[in-house]
């Protein structure tokens, strides 16, 4: 049967490969980089054409629509799903973040939330947090992606190359911009969800009584702390990510990028994603201790916040618990984004510059 004879074609969208009525177009250029190497020398050819990996002869351009859209799909999937894996100790997080006295410590939420709820208890508001974070991913990675190649472009390849980490930043924070407006809404309702028991039981019951509690501004209302959370967070996570990666390929890993196997290149990716995690915590706790706050009670302000948890109680409380949760939930991320990438034939983030506007070499894989 076609399906198991080629398994990746049948499960991946036509559309992320070019059609083979290209197939002799890039034959056409490579022969014309062959007979006329002034060409690929002044930036003639502009191809980026890499094989997947069911079928040699259709190849995703770098930097194309069907590349983007790859990422993006694997944003999705890097987000959403591990979002919702780590629901448990989120639920725990909020809690302690809203009520401290009553959980105090992680072992103990835990325990609490099981006598309360149950075991189901522990995945309370996993619906709006699947759809959320998906949301996020799509547009944190995808944007993001776009966002390098755009900044770099413009800056040009000595300048990319220079001033790479700005561009990271950059891309990233652009990026989170758009991506925390598509996760703001589900964030709203989660922690209402996961906060206050009996509110509701999930997403179904959870957003029409939000709504008509707090109308549809309601929704957004965190949007300002989300961003003071989710901007730094991904500023943080993306340029540490890249940098990490460039280091670890530079003084840990006994050979190039280029000659490591696939499974080497994805444990690089997860470990340069753990400890970009690890700063992502620490450096956007205190606003996530805000959006819990806000969401939470009704009419409240980054004020009442202040007053009532204080400076110190911002920047702390909750905090080993979420470098836990952080420091996994981003490896993961990264792992399963760049495994998706392989997957469909891309190879995986970092370890070079960002891309130049005059790159003509063919990205191997």
């Amino acid at each position: 049967m076609a399906l198991s004879e080629n398994p990746r074609k049948s499960l991946l969208p036509s559309f992320l490969y070019t059609s083979k009525a290209f197939a002799g177009l890039d034959q056409v250029v490579v022969n014309k980089m062959t007979s006329n190497p002034s060409l690929s020398e002044n930036g003639g050819a502009t191809s980026f054409l890499i094989p997947s990996p069911s079928e040699p002869s259709r190849k995703i351009e770098m930097y194309s629509p069907q590349f983007y859209a790859a990422c993006t799909a694997g944003g999705i999937l890097s987000c959403g799903l591990t979002h919702m894996a780590v629901t448990p100790l989120d639920l725990v997080k909020c809690n302690m973040q809203i009520d401290p006295v009553k959980y105090k410590s992680i072992s103990s939420g835990f325990g609490i939330l099981l006598k309360e709820q149950g075991a189901r208890g522990f995945f309370r508001g996993w619906v709006p947090t699947l759809l959320g974070y998906s949301a996020q991913g799509a547009c944190k990675f995808g944007f993001y992606e776009f966002f390098k190649k755009y900044y770099s472009d413009i800056a040009g390849p000595e300048y990319a190359a220079k001033y790479k980490t700005l561009i990271y930043l950059a891309g990233s924070a652009s990026a989170e911009v758009i991506a925390d407006i598509a996760l703001c809404p589900m964030e709203a309702v989660k922690v209402r969800v996961q906060t206050q028991p009996g509110f509701a039981r999930g997403l179904s019951d959870g957003l029409p009584k939000f709504i008509k509690s707090d109308g549809i501004g309601g929704l957004y209302r965190g949007l300002g702390p989300l961003w003071g959370r989710q901007i730094p967070y991904t500023m943080m996570k993306f340029a540490s990510f890249e940098l990490v990666v460039e280091q670890l390929y530079k003084h840990a890993v006994p050979v190039p990028k280029s000659e490591c196997s696939k499974p080497m290149q994805l444990g690089v990716s997860f470990a340069g994603g753990y400890i970009a995690g690890v700063f992502c915590a620490i450096v956007s706790h205190p606003a996530d201790n805000l959006v819990s706050f806000l969401n939470n009670a009704k009419g409240a302000t980054v004020g009442d916040a202040v007053k009532k948890m204080g400076l110190l109680g911002l920047c702390t409380r909750g905090l080993p618990l979420r470098i836990v949760m952080i420091g996994t939930l981003t490896g993961a991320q990264w792992g399963i984004y760049d495994a998706f990438k392989v997957f469909v034939g891309l190879p995986t983030t970092g370890g070079a510059a960002p891309p130049a506007a005059t790159e003509t070499a063919p990205v191997k894989v």
